[in-house]
């Protein structure tokens, strides 16, 4: 299992996620005042340098010609249950996967996480799970299907009635404030990133697996 620094680590790397955020954004309204349209539900994506994996035949040595097995996530998929006190996110996705070595039926499994990221940086839960490819004989691909699930608490995702309150509140040309961005302020700023979940998934890469990566 990497470690938490670790882990923080590789999602630096990769602060662009594979995901998106339509519904869970705070939107411009007609140039006038801010329309609050987020919803309680995490946005889901995958980190930088941990959607895809390397193994090598011979440890230590990462040369093309000693590759055994490459696997890439994709297609990542979430659902979300937002009707009790604890918000819940599904996370499906499919691994595409290759071998240089055909010879015999052969399954490959490859463990994975699943991490409630909340404010961009504050990792509050994680857990691991395994995705296995099966390799026929003679055949040098595979694909599979993993999932794993993520629960958030709704209060703590859901915005203080008083920041709603002036992020939403209409203002008129004229008004001491009106040429003031709430969202510039520091503690509408930090009330936010407190509101805000992400759930990252990846592949549970060794140190080596992610400097890899990060470098090939």
């Amino acid at each position: 299992m990497i470690a938490r620094t670790r882990l923080i680590s590789a999602i630096a790397l990769g602060a662009l996620l594979a995901g998106c955020k339509s519904t869970g954004d705070i939107v411009v309204d007609d140039g006038v005042g801010i329309s609050a349209v987020r919803s309680q539900c995490a946005a889901v994506g995958i980190p930088q340098n941990t959607g895809d994996v390397t193994t090598f035949r011979v440890p230590g040595d990462t040369t093309a010609n000693n590759i055994d097995v490459v696997a890439a996530m994709t297609n990542v998929r979430s659902q979300c249950n937002d009707t009790g006190a604890k918000v819940f996110t599904n996370v499906s996705f499919n691994v595409q996967g290759r071998r240089t070595d055909t010879r015999g039926a052969r399954t490959v499994t490859l463990p994975f996480y699943v991490v409630v990221l909340r404010g961009g940086k504050a990792v509050i839960s994680k857990r691991v799970g395994q995705v296995s490819l099966v390799f026929s004989d003679g055949q040098d691909r595979a694909s599979a299907t993993g999932q794993g699930g993520a629960y958030v608490d709704k209060a703590e995702a859901t915005l203080p009635q008083d920041i709603r309150e002036r992020i939403t509140r209409k203002r008129r040309a004229g008004q001491e404030d009106a040429a003031i961005d709430p969202l510039a302020q520091p503690d509408v700023k930090a009330a936010i990133a407190r509101a805000t979940f992400d759930v990252l998934v990846g592949f549970q890469l060794s140190q080596d697996q992610l400097t890899y990566n990060a470098t090939r």
